[in-house]
């Protein structure tokens, strides 16, 4: 009796190490760092050398897409920026006309909320160069530029190029060309054969599949401190996106200087500290979550609306957590309010 007991208790343990060891639960992570950020990609449902072979393409496709669309180190986008510079058309090439093309739409959508030709603006703030700067530009180099500055109505395409009457414009898509790129990693996995997985760069993100049995679930970055503020469920190719005024900012005579300018001022937007969204789309996530903290409180519902977005989370300067219908039920905030002493 005693040994059809051990021979039993054998047999179950071989089967709980059959099933930990079984491929589809099985969990791979990989970093590698694009577009000024840590990417992380986390596969499921797949074998080993499966998930290495789509961990290999990502990262040779995210580096592929940072080299081409930076807008200050030499590639294709450094290259229009020139010819516009110079108040010539621009030639450009089938794999960047969409992205292009694609910056115009949403920055119509927006309002001007979200300008992707504000290159200029970027590069007097010292917004452009990976060090911080340590003081604000001065007025004046504001002013001027508000005086000519390029509106995104004014792009044209013909064929293969893209033309502005001003030299003003420079395109800059750091508020939109992560989103883009993530939803063309999801694209490629999907074509690999994977069906469970997540591709996180900085925090933002997009999920198809599940995590084993459940939904993939992230937290939301606090702004004012270490930790999260609250938690989503992400279903399947969902995104969220998140804009801040913590992740790229410097402190002159006290006061917080941060990198997401408003197009109409020409300094960074004031209202809101951070702006959550969820969607498929996560170009468009991106891009709205620029263009509804640029919008502040009198725009916000306007502008998340023109561009699509119903499911959105802000909190403003006085630590205020406000949220649409649509993103309620989604939510798990940690905390209801940010107090004054993290603000």
């Amino acid at each position: 009796m005693k040994r059809k007991r051990r021979t039993l208790l054998s047999l179950a343990f071989l089967l709980m190490i059959a099933s930990c060891s079984d491929p589809q639960n099985e969990i791979h992570k990989y970093t590698f760092f694009a577009f000024g950020t840590i990417v992380e990609l986390t596969i499921t449902g797949t074998d080993q050398e499966t998930a290495d072979k789509a961990a290999k393409i990502l990262e040779t496709d995210f580096k592929r897409m940072h080299h081409d669309w930076h807008a200050w180190h030499p590639g294709p986008l450094l290259s229009i920026n020139q010819h516009l510079a110079r108040g010539e058309p621009a030639p450009v090439d089938d794999k960047m006309m969409p992205l292009l093309k694609r910056a115009k739409e949403l920055a119509l959508m927006s309002e001007g909320t979200f300008n992707p030709l504000i290159g200029k603006l970027l590069e007097i703030w010292g917004f452009h160069n990976d060090e911080m700067p340590e003081k604000p530009p001065p007025e004046k180099a504001i002013t001027d530029f508000l005086k000519n500055a390029p509106n995104p109505a004014d792009l044209t395409f013909n064929k293969q190029r893209v033309a502005i009457d001003n030299p003003t414009a420079c395109f800059d898509l750091g508020g939109f060309a992560k989103g883009y790129g993530i939803d063309r990693a999801i694209d490629r996995l999907k074509k690999l054969g994977i069906r469970n997985a997540i591709v996180n760069a900085g925090g933002d993100l997009k999920a198809i599949g599940k995590r084993h049995d459940r939904r993939w679930r992230i937290g939301i970055r606090h702004p004012r401190k270490a930790g999260v503020i609250a938690s989503i469920d992400v279903n399947d190719g969902e995104s969220v996106f998140t804009s801040g005024d913590y992740e790229r900012y410097f402190i002159y005579e006290g006061k917080r200087y941060h990198h997401i300018l408003d197009p109409r001022t020409g300094y960074p937007a004031t209202d809101f500290i951070s702006v959550t969204i969820i969607n498929p789309d996560a170009g468009l996530s991106d891009a709205a979550a620029t263009a509804i903290l640029v919008a502040g409180h009198k725009d916000w519902k306007k502008i998340a609306k023109k561009m699509g977005v119903d499911t959105v989370m802000v909190i403003d300067k006085q630590g205020n957590i406000m949220m649409t219908p649509a993103m309620k039920p989604r939510i798990h905030l940690v905390v209801h309010r940010i107090d004054d002493e993290n603000r």
